[in-house]
């Protein structure tokens, strides 16, 4: 091994009698950049941030809940043995599926509500929430040691310290970072969204659609890179096989809101009597 890149020492600090949990702090961070970028977007399209700021009053704790949730079910050996194990998200642990799916509940019924456009909000949001994401891999993955892929001597391979190896891997050192990975993709594919809308004419929600095949994508690939504990189903990760069917999901979506619909078979003509 030539070279490899280092984990942080710590991923807590003290402010006076607080204690400040990374992985907390990359989710304020993140959230508070995925914020301003959607507000951007949204006013671009004529519309009030405030609509934004009361979406994200309710998309994020519902975000929290059904994250934790997910974690919870898909999970259970991770999940603290104490009474208040299934709440204890201050110890990580929140499953970005079940995030996703409370969040974009929560998030469509205050836009209903506010009387806007659905889908051209989605896609004010696509881009910032990929940014969300990558913020959230970096700040709270990597500086917490976890979520990361096989053995790896690459020169770009992060240095995992003994006690956060799972169980069959102790005895190595360096790991392929799969949260870089997926932070690299997810701005790429963010940049690519804003590329598109300004050079396509895509219909909303279509570049929502996008976000969600493309994330979806990715994380089919990761997913049978990581290494950490999860529930199996034929050998395969269980989230290998969520990120397949919304990935098709996805790409379905993408091509209805752009006008594709399945061929109708012709009914048979009658014979001439």
């Amino acid at each position: 091994m030539i070279a490899a890149i280092p984990s942080p020492s710590v991923n807590d600090f003290s402010v006076g009698p607080f204690e400040v949990h990374a992985y907390g702090l990359s989710f304020i961070v993140a959230i508070a950049v995925g914020i301003w970028i959607t507000v951007r977007r949204w006013e671009a399209r004529g519309g009030d941030r405030e609509t934004v700021y009361d979406v994200m009053l309710w998309a994020f704790p519902a975000g929290v809940i059904g994250g934790r949730i997910y974690f919870d079910l898909t999970s259970m050996s991770e999940v603290p043995d104490a009474w208040y194990g299934p709440f204890a998200v201050w110890d990580g642990g929140l499953g970005s599926w079940g995030a996703f799916a409370a969040g974009v509940l929560a998030a469509v019924w205050r836009l209903r509500r506010a009387g806007v456009s659905v889908s051209d909000a989605l896609d004010a949001a696509a881009p910032a929430l990929l940014v969300a994401h990558a913020i959230g891999r970096v700040g709270g993955n990597y500086v917490n040691q976890e979520l990361f892929g096989g053995p790896s001597d690459l020169p770009w391979a992060v240095e995992i310290d003994p006690v956060h190896r799972p169980d069959g891997y102790e005895q190595y050192s360096t790991f392929e970072p799969t949260f870089f990975y997926e932070a690299i993709w997810d701005l790429a594919l963010a940049g690519f969204l804003v590329w598109l809308e300004r050079h396509r004419p895509i219909r909303a929600p279509g570049l929502f659609a996008l976000y969600v095949t493309g994330y979806s994508a990715f994380r089919i690939v990761e997913e049978l890179m990581r290494v950490d504990p999860s529930h199996y189903i034929l050998g395969l990760r269980l989230n290998f096989f969520v990120a397949c069917l919304v990935t098709i999901a996805g790409a379905i979506w993408f091509a209805w809101t752009q006008g594709w619909r399945p061929p109708r078979r012709a009914a048979p003509r009658e014979a001439d009597p």
